[in-house]
Formats: structure tokens, C-alpha cells, sequence
């Protein structure tokens, strides 16, 4: 059963506009930069239209589960059907366990932990909203300032009859990419360490900003939250029916954890880290699965590549280019390649081995 404020119902059953008058302490700067992490699934300002999840704009005031167009989860929609409106309040304790209050939710980010953090985002969130909004007068020039900079960016201008075109095709679109503009994408990390950019950072410096940016979703210690993944245990569980693949358990190399962190993380916020930031992010996390056991181990290019993970033995080369049909560039073989085939084990979770004289198993 959901479970609600007491005042909400009776407040919205009296017609009552819900009051956003109780936490008005927020930043609004520090709570665009924390709406980074919603982004990917919310829009706001101007022409703000719905994703994965509904706009926000004048979300005060609204009753859960009522913008037309939105396909809302069943618990969204009996939530607002239960009075749910959203105010400061309401909206203060769904960023703090999403899950936990609206049971069912579609809604996967794990919440805000910090109440300064969810009272910034609100902040944030009441200037594309009029309704009970507090200080009203000083709130508008930022949402102007908002809805400005969520306008649709002109057109790009044509380019010049004496610019330089492509060498290639017929179209003559775009322009050569700069130098510049080639090593910002650039940033692919090899095993041996090549790729990695000059920096350091320790495990004890990792924690702080590993509990502020990634312990919403994973876990303080690694051991994730609800459905996001688990990065840290799952020793010796690779033979089991179930295993757990962490960065200690199954991972074969370092630099996927420090490409993968400096490329997407935090959720929503991706590239806003340092780099020594995620060196010391990338440290925490040898240290979270008894890789590195001293706090104050620093990682760094220098001594990144002596890294290696326990796992990384078990993963074999791609060994394809080998192939005849690779080496003779011939066809490969689609039918009748193999004489006799015989099942010889069951893919346990997916059961999908087809059946043979009611013996299951993996085809040999």
C-alpha cells in the first residue's frame, strides 16, 4: 500500500494549492549543476517536452501521474488517483528513496542521500515553476535566464564559398574536424596504459568523492543499490550458477574501470570529473576489492600498468583473424560444418538449448 503524509489528502480534497514554502534554503546554481544527473531521463525550460521521464516544468502543484502523453507506471498513476501532489516536501522524499516512496516506480535513479543536495535540486526545479513558488519576484529573472538557455540553438551558418570542403564525396557538408576537436574525443584507454593522461590520485581521496558521486547508485562499499551494479566482492562466485562480476571478481583489465569512469560517470553528469579525480575514484575501487590495501596507495599513469586484476588471467586472446575463412579469405562455413554434434551441457538460465531425446545441453 502507498503510504503518504496524512495532510496531503486532505489538502488536496479542500482544493488546496500544496505550499513550497518549507525549504527555501536551496541553491539554485549547486542544483543545476546536481539536475546534470536527471537530465538524461527529465527536461525543463523552455519547449521542455517528455523522454524516459515526464518534463518538470511547473511540477508544484501537479498531481502525480497526470501529464497528458506520459506513459506513467501503474504506481505513479494510483499514487496521484492517492492524492500525491507534488510539493517541497513530497518532492524532497521521493529524491531521497524514489523507490521506497512511490513502490514500483519506473523511475531508476537511486535519490539524492544528502538533504542540502535534494534541498538544491528543488531550488533549481522551482524556477521553471510558478506555483507556490517562494519569492516569486526574485525567482522569474532566473527562470528567463533557464528558459533562454534551454531555447533551441540557431541554425548553423552555411559555410563560406572559400572555405575548405571535403576531399571526399559529393555533398561538400560540415568541414574537416581540428586537431583539438579530435583529441577531446579521443580518450580511449588500452590495457597496457596507453591512452591513460597525466595525473594521480589516492584511495582515501577516492572516498570522498566516491561517496558523493557514486554511492547513490553502487553502494557506500561497492555492493551496489537496487538494480544498479555491484563493483565490488563476488570472490570465487564465477562457477557459480548465479556469479557476481565485479571489477575484483571477473574484470580483466584496469583501464576499463578508468575509461569507463572518466567516459560516463557520474550518471547524468559524464566528463565532469578531473582526471585526477578518477584516478583517485579508480583507486577506491582496487581498495573497496582488496586489490590495493592501504588507503594511501596512489595511483597514477606511472605505475598504472603494474595494476593487474585477479581475473585477467581467465580471458583468452580473440583468436578469429586465425580462422581458415580469415587467413584464406574465404567464406566461412554457415551449414554442415561439423559431422557429429553432440549436446553435452544446459544453458541453465536462459533455457534456450533445444531439447535432444529430453537430454539438454550446450551443443559441442
Amino acid at each position: 500500500m502507498l503510504k503518504f503524509p496524512k495532510f496531503l489528502g486532505a489538502l488536496a480534497l479542500a482544493g488546496i494549492a500544496i505550499s513550497t514554502s518549507a525549504q527555501a534554503s536551496g541553491d539554485v546554481a549547486k542544483g543545476e549543476k546536481l539536475f546534470n544527473r536527471c537530465k538524461a531521463c527529465h527536461a525543463v525550460g523552455a519547449g521542455a517536452k517528455n523522454k524516459i521521464g515526464p518534463h518538470l516544468n511547473e511540477v508544484f502543484g501537479r498531481t502525480a501521474g497526470t501529464i497528458d502523453g506520459f506513459k506513467y507506471s501503474s504506481a505513479m498513476k494510483k499514487a496521484g488517483e492517492g492524492n500525491l501532489v507534488w510539493s517541497e516536501e513530497t518532492i524532497d522524499e521521493f529524491l531521497a528513496k524514489p523507490r521506497t516512496f512511490v513502490k514500483g516506480t519506473k523511475m531508476s535513479f537511486a535519490g539524492f542521500r544528502k538533504e542540502a543536495d535534494r534541498e538544491n535540486v528543488i531550488a533549481y526545479l522551482k524556477t521553471f515553476s510558478e506555483t507556490g513558488a517562494d519569492a516569486k519576484e526574485e525567482a522569474m529573472p532566473a527562470t528567463e535566464e533557464k528558459m533562454a538557455a534551454a531555447a533551441p540553438a540557431a541554425a548553423p551558418r552555411p559555410l563560406a564559398k572559400d572555405a575548405e570542403l571535403p576531399s571526399h564525396g559529393v555533398f561538400h557538408l560540415g568541414r574537416r574536424a581540428t586537431d583539438e576537436e579530435i583529441a577531446a574525443w579521443d580518450i580511449d584507454i588500452r590495457p597496457d596504459g596507453a591512452g591513460l593522461p597525466d595525473g594521480k590520485g589516492t584511495a582515501a581521496a577516492g572516498e570522498p568523492i566516491f561517496t558523493e558521486q557514486c554511492a547513490s547508485c553502487h553502494g557506500d562499499f561497492g555492493e551496489g543499490r537496487d538494480r544498479w551494479p555491484v563493483l565490488a566482492g563476488g570472490f570465487d562466485t564465477l562457477q557459480e550458477e548465479r556469479p557476481e562480476k565485479t571489477v575484483g571478481s571477473y574484470w580483466p583489465y584496469l583501464s576499463t574501470v578508468y575509461d569507463y569512469v572518466r567516459r560516463a560517470m557520474p550518471f547524468g553528469d559524464a566528463r565532469s570529473l578531473s582526471d585526477d579525480e578518477v584516478y583517485a575514484i579508480t583507486a577506491y575501487i582496487l581498495y573497496l576489492n582488496d586489490i590495493v590495501t592501504d588507503l594511501d596507495f596512489e595511483l597514477s599513469k606511472d605505475n598504472f600498468s603494474t595494476i593487474k586484476l585477479p581475473n585477467e588471467a581467465n580471458f583468452v586472446d580473440d583468436d578469429r583473424p586465425a580462422e581458415t575463412h580469415y587467413t584464406n579469405k574465404t567464406e566461412p562455413c554457415m551449414q554442415n560444418c561439423k559431422a557429429d554434434v553432440r549436446i553435452t551441457g544446459r544453458a541453465r538460465v536462459l533455457d534456450v538449448t533445444p531439447d535432444d531425446d529430453n537430454q539438454g545441453g550446450q551443443i559441442e
